[in-house]
């Protein structure tokens, strides 16, 4: 039964993470102190509940929760090796825990252990780190806040930050919090409504004054020329140069993208000041550590062409890089971890938007959100002050520090397909369906394209939320539509990785009785259809620089010969062989390009389902209901192919063990001999 001092304390946390305005994702810590009976000694006990390392507020549970004995917790300070060796305390966190599960005790552990209060709130808001990080922060404190809020000088989080704090707290009777110099806010109370009702007052008594006496214009005048662009067309150039901006941001590893073009984004751009502030990066430790301590801005305005635009991205890009480097250079030391990538993760263009990017799609969207954070922290101090962030040395000791090495050693493996992104057209239903959960299953972002928009959001929805996979609508056949499909794409994770050309429908007929229409919808639709993606798709490929796939579902009629199968068999044979002309031709941008060859697949199939499945039993003559049994038993195998059986060939194809296979066409029929490839 979860404890009443650790429910409130889980509820306080869910209301306070759950409003952006109090703390970003991931960001700040919460924890109650009370007693329970040791189930050892059957004595009271005093613990401390504290939100563990890595947890998010919003979303807290009691797994999330390390409970600490609080004796054991305070007798760390008579052991104190002092600032110099204060990492060494986070390893004597696990000698005070009490019981075994829940979370890992964070870094700030020892604010909540040692500040005598029974509940206390560490956050990050952008009122608060606004007063944080202006130049005159400690005189702003004593405006804003008088004598109820006390402002700490810049420390690192860690042990001797908790005893700063308790420190304060214990000389001045009368605050109800302060201000973390660069850092955040902390705030206390004896009850948890008293302690979240502190952390609100001084949010809001921040944002409050901010409003109020901030001057008109904190970014500067506007920038003749970086105005943005009308959404049509700022999201059309958005799509335009992002992928080369994802291949940017990937030279040292691969990474997902999210695009962001919110007011707060396009006005800091449209602004004179933004390359100054740009250029000084982020102070709070939680949001240069998602954004990297600085953005690579594009100098360009808003009508620059696109070739241009590509063109001096990638110039700084490589100045960016060298930055990065020497940064790094100027303040590591022998002990500090290797250098972790010096591509940027924040790219900011002027007129359209800021892309972000990270391991994953939620990883590159929060890294958007926590620079937006850093835009609205820069407001209010630029508007008040002058924004002063922590200095380059301090920024590095973070960000390369053992404590978040170890962290980063800590994250899971990754799947296979981590950092890829699929699109699979004809993706609603049947194969499509059923590959777009196994590519995403095994860690790819998916693009889920359909004639049908409600279908394909539908089917997205059923495979995850939109960090996983989206639904777009896509005639294959139609160019514009098709280009309309690869710009969402790309806009949706920042570019392409993988592509399964599956969209497709069948019409049995014989020679006599197919038309030119029949003809010419089979082949819009599968040959042309294909062609276009794959033209469409290997243009993003190239762009990004980081190779890819495209594969073919193709069918084992496209080397068999059947009666009543004229205008399917000759455009699968036409897919067929659009793998070995495109394998031949994108090999040199690293992009591989392989088909599968499906039979008989009948359950979950639409092409079987809207008239071809009844066509065909008829032509072999069986009942339709059991024209799957009928195919299983006239393979090699007795076996009946489902559309899972093709969805796992598409991995392999693309997956970490195929990476020399280009050109290759693999059946999955169960075993049809008159199929066998020559």
């Amino acid at each position: 039964m979860t404890h009443p001092a650790a429910a409130d304390l889980i509820a306080r946390s869910n209301r306070l993470g759950s409003d952006p305005k109090n703390t970003n994702y991931a960001g700040g810590n919460t924890s109650a102190k009370g007693t329970e009976t040791d189930p050892v000694t059957g004595q009271p006990v005093e613990l401390v509940w504290v939100k563990g390392s890595g947890g998010d507020l919003g979303t807290l549970t009691e797994q999330g929760l390390a409970v600490l004995r609080l004796d054991r917790m305070r007798a760390l300070v008579d052991v104190y090796p002092g600032v110099e060796r204060e990492d060494e305390m986070v390893a004597a966190f696990d000698y005070c825990l009490h019981g075994k599960g829940g979370a890992a005790p964070s870094i700030d552990t020892a604010m909540h252990g040692l500040v005598d209060a029974p509940h206390v709130d560490h956050l990050h808001p952008d009122s608060g780190i606004a007063v944080a990080t202006a130049a005159d922060g400690q005189e702003l404190t004593s405006t804003i806040f008088g004598d109820k809020v006390v402002w700490v000088p810049w420390r690192r989080p860690g042990f001797q930050l908790g005893l700063d704090i308790a420190e304060i707290k214990e000389k001045n009777p009368q605050a109800i919090g302060c201000i973390l110099g660069g850092h955040g806010i902390t705030a206390w109370g004896e009850t948890s409504d008293e302690a979240e009702r502190a952390s609100l007052w001084i949010i809001d008594t921040a944002a409050a004054y901010i409003a109020e006496h901030s001057r008109p214009e904190p970014f500067g005048p506007p920038l003749a020329g970086y105005a943005p662009l009308p959404q049509a067309e700022r999201r059309a150039k958005a799509a335009a140069l992002g992928a080369t901006i994802r291949g940017i941001a990937s030279q040292d590893r691969p990474m997902v993208g999210h695009f962001t073009d919110t007011g707060e984004v396009l006005d800091f751009l449209a602004s004179s000041e933004h390359p100054r502030l740009g250029a000084l990066g982020t102070s709070c430790p939680d949001h240069f550590l998602r954004t990297k301590v600085k953005p690579l801005v594009l100098d360009l305005p808003s009508d620059a062409p696109v070739e241009d635009c590509v063109a001096r991205l990638k110039e700084l890009a490589v100045a960016y890089r060298e930055d990065y480097q020497a940064y790094y250079d100027r303040h590591a030391t022998p002990e500090s971890p290797a250098i972790r990538g010096a591509d940027p993760l924040i790219v900011l263009v002027p007129g359209v938007g800021m892309f972000s990017f990270g391991k994953d799609k939620q990883t590159a969207r929060v890294a958007g959100e926590f620079y937006v954070n850093a835009i609205n922290v820069m407001r209010g101090a630029e508007g008040l002050s002058t924004y002063a962030p922590i200095d380059e040395a301090e920024k590095f000791r973070i960000e390369y520090w053992a404590l978040e090495e170890a962290k980063l050693q800590r994250m899971p493996k990754p799947k296979p397909l981590a950092t890829r992104v699929a699109l699979v057209t004809g993706a609603a239903g049947g194969i499509g369906k059923a590959t777009a959960k196994k590519l995403a299953a095994e860690g790819a972002c998916v693009v889920i394209a359909d004639l049908s928009l409600e279908k394909a959001q539908a089917a997205a929805a059923e495979i995850g939320g939109s960090d996983v996979a989206v639904g777009v609508a896509a005639d294959v056949s139609d160019e514009d539509a098709v280009q309309a499909m690869v710009d969402a794409a790309v806009l949706a994770f920042g570019g392409v990785d993988l592509v399964v050309n599956n969209a497709g429908l069948s019409l049995s007929k014989s020679l006599m009785d197919t038309t030119a229409a029949d003809w010419d919808l089979q082949h819009n639709v599968m040959a042309k259809g294909s062609f276009l993606v794959s033209k469409a798709t290997a243009k993003v490929m190239v762009e990004q620089e980081m190779g890819g796939d495209i594969v073919y579902i193709s069918s084992k009629n496209s080397v068999f010969a059947g009666p009543n199968n004229i205008a399917y068999s000759a455009t699968k044979a036409d897919q067929a062989h659009q793998v070995r002309l495109l394998a031949a031709e994108l090999g040199a941008h690293g992009i591989k390009v392989n088909g599968v060859n499906p039979d008989g697949v009948v359950q979950g199939s639409g092409i079987f389902a809207s008239g071809w499945g009844a066509n065909r039993a008829a032509v072999y003559g069986v009942e339709e209901k059991d024209l799957g049994k009928f195919y299983a038993q006239r393979t090699i195998l007795k076996r009946e192919v489902l559309p899972e059986n093709i969805a796992n060939a598409v991995f392999v194809l693309c997956g970490p063990d195929m990476t020399h296979t280009t050109g290759l066409h693999v059946p999955v029929d169960a075993g049809v001999a008159a199929a066998f490839l020559r």
